[in-house]
């Protein structure tokens, strides 16, 4: 007995030397996490399952004692509490010292594609997005191997050996002029570029600023004469000299926006950054034209692209081919299987089939027709909305999809409401907040373009899913659209899915299925049969769509955005013009 005390002594000695050098590693000195959502549970220990101590809101700040896994030790009202990570910012000593500031006068250009922005510095903290190759942020701080910016998630922390770092942000010129009208009512003006500073005052939609300097997600203005910061979302930025001064359209075409508040982006693309916004109202001169997007002069001297599906084109009457210069153009085909016809018209007899690549030289522009240059060297006429020009033909837009939804009567679903939540994201997002705020934006859109729109609700009200069903057959509805976000256990899980029950239903599904997932890029986990009660029990021509996944973080961030909002929204809209056409 006495042999084997030293023995044990010396296993519980390595035994607490490794739980000393374990604390040591996920020890935070000198930090602090500050809440990211409302009504936070402060747990016991570092899980669910542990009792709940009390509960903090959006801003509060505690002190960090130690990390256990996804789970953050904080001195909660005199007792050790555990809060969960993806509910957090953290903000160490170091990112508010001399270093900081020493660095905010640069900006990190990233180096790599799908970069994951952590919320510390370090592979152990949550993701709060991904950003691309060739995007510009600006630094807040380092530590480490670490580096902090502003990104479109909030601030946030990436490897400092995927970025490449240039010199001072440029500030808007004063000579310039700019201005900018505020697009959100109450909207909050703060002392500094950050959610977690002080709020000095409010604006109003309407109401316009001097602007003084932009970044990605900020914007400096004039106010009550000292300088303050607001969101760059809700600021539309113009310049005051005269607009006669302006690029002429190349295309003799103009574009009038009709979305409350329009992103402004580098590149045609979702994944081009966003560089500034219009209003509604507002019209611009089209420069260039591809796929989806347009190109525009959004401020004095300043280009970049929004999507055309918020954007009213028109286009100078075409009256004949002598007026239309078309030399050397081609025509070059979008869609397998497309038709060239014998006459400027979609009634007129087909004498060629086409598929996408397919080159055609175009002889003239008959309205909003190209007549082309057949293999066998005669004539033919195909659309112009469903090719792509090169060359200086005047570009064609296809007629407006706002013809096929007038007068039809379309119910919208936001799921869940009330005392039913739906699930609940990583980071807090309640399903039934954002399916509402999904509908009304669709809704404001159909109704923009002539439909008769009825939401089964238009507010956290309940609603059970018999008087669901009810309101579509009450209303005779020609579609019912039943809105949702999905979840799952694994975190990983991504994309969008559209479901049907009865054949009937199909057609639908499938339309606005492939017309979201166009205008968003979201995984394609496609169009199915479901049994689910409101398109079971429904006699109209009724689907639900899963816009994507609340569990997986990056995705929830996404989806919540506005821009993924506005583009989800079309692909919905854009899909029941296509199956009422159809």
């Amino acid at each position: 007995m006495k042999k084997r005390k030293p023995l044990i002594l010396v296993i519980c000695l390595m035994l607490l030397a490794g739980i000393s050098q374990a604390e040591a590693q996920v020890k935070t000195e000198n930090s602090s996490v500050t809440i990211t959502t409302n009504n936070l549970n402060i747990r016991q220990g570092p899980g669910l399952s542990f009792p709940i101590l009390g509960q903090a809101q959006t801003g509060d700040q505690f002190n960090a004692l130690s990390r256990e896994g996804d789970w953050i030790k904080i001195n909660f009202q005199g007792e050790s509490g555990y809060v969960a990570s993806w509910l957090v910012s953290d903000m160490t000593a170091s990112q508010t010292g001399e270093k900081a500031a020493a660095s905010t006068n640069s900006q990190a250009i990233i180096t790599t594609d799908g970069l994951r922005v952590r919320k510390g510095p370090g592979t152990s903290y949550g993701v709060l997005g991904t950003i691309q190759k060739g995007t510009a942020y600006k630094v807040k701080s380092t530590e480490g191997s670490w580096v902090k910016i502003q990104t479109p998630y909030g601030d946030g922390w990436v490897a400092n050996e995927f970025v490449q770092y240039s010199g001072s942000q440029k500030k808007n010129s004063s000579s310039s002029s700019q201005t900018g009208k505020i697009t959100a009512n109450s909207l909050n003006v703060r002392n500094k570029p950050s959610l977690n500073s002080d709020i000095i005052g409010k604006l109003n939609s309407g109401e316009t600023v001097a602007v003084i300097s932009q970044n990605d997600s900020w914007t400096e203005i004039s106010f009550s004469g000292n300088a303050g910061w607001i969101s760059s979302q809700y600021i539309a930025v113009q310049s005051t000299q005269s607009k006669s001064k302006r690029k002429q359209s190349a295309s003799g075409k103009s574009g009038t926006i009709t979305a409350t508040s329009l992103t402004v982006r580098n590149k045609g693309s979702l994944n081009g950054k966003p560089i500034g916004s219009v209003t509604k109202g507002q019209t611009f001169p089209i420069l260039e034209q591809a796929d989806n997007w347009v190109k525009i002069e959004y401020q004095t001297g300043s280009y970049g692209w929004v999507a055309s599906w918020f954007i009213d084109i028109t286009a100078e009457k075409n009256s004949g081919s002598s007026q239309q210069s078309v030399n050397g153009s081609s025509a070059i085909i979008l869609h397998n299987g497309s038709n060239i016809r014998k006459k400027a018209s979609s009634q007129s007899s087909v004498i060629h089939r086409a598929n996408k690549g397919d080159s055609f030289e175009i002889i003239s522009l008959n309205d909003d027709w190209y007549e082309v240059r057949l293999p066998n060297g005669g004539t033919g006429f195909v659309a112009g909305w469903i090719v792509t020009v090169e060359g200086s033909a005047p570009a064609v837009t296809k007629p407006g999809a706002e013809q096929h939804l007038q007068n039809k009567t379309i119910v919208l679903d936001p799921g869940h409401g009330g005392r039913d939540n739906g699930t609940t994201g990583a980071r807090g997002t309640r399903e039934k907040d954002i399916t509402i705020r999904t509908a009304q934006l669709l809704a404001d859109q159909l109704r923009s373009a002539g439909a008769n729109v009825i939401l089964t609700r238009s507010g956290d009200t309940y609603l059970p899913l018999p008087s669901r069903v009810g309101i579509s057959h009450d209303h005779n509805a020609d579609a019912f659209i039943s809105i949702h976000y999905d979840s799952t256990p694994d975190r990983t899980a991504r994309g969008a899915t559209t479901y049907y029950y009865h054949p009937f239903q199909k057609e639908l599904a499938a339309n606005i299925h492939s017309n979201v997932i166009a205008m968003t890029n979201l995984r394609d986990r496609g169009y199915r049969a479901g049994d689910y009660h409101v398109i079971r029990e429904n006699k109209r021509n009724a689907v639900l769509i899963e816009l994507g996944y609340l569990s997986n973080p990056a995705e929830e961030a996404l989806v919540a955005s506005a821009q993924y909002q506005q583009s989800a929204t079309a692909g919905i809209y854009q899909g029941l013009a296509r199956y009422f056409k159809n």
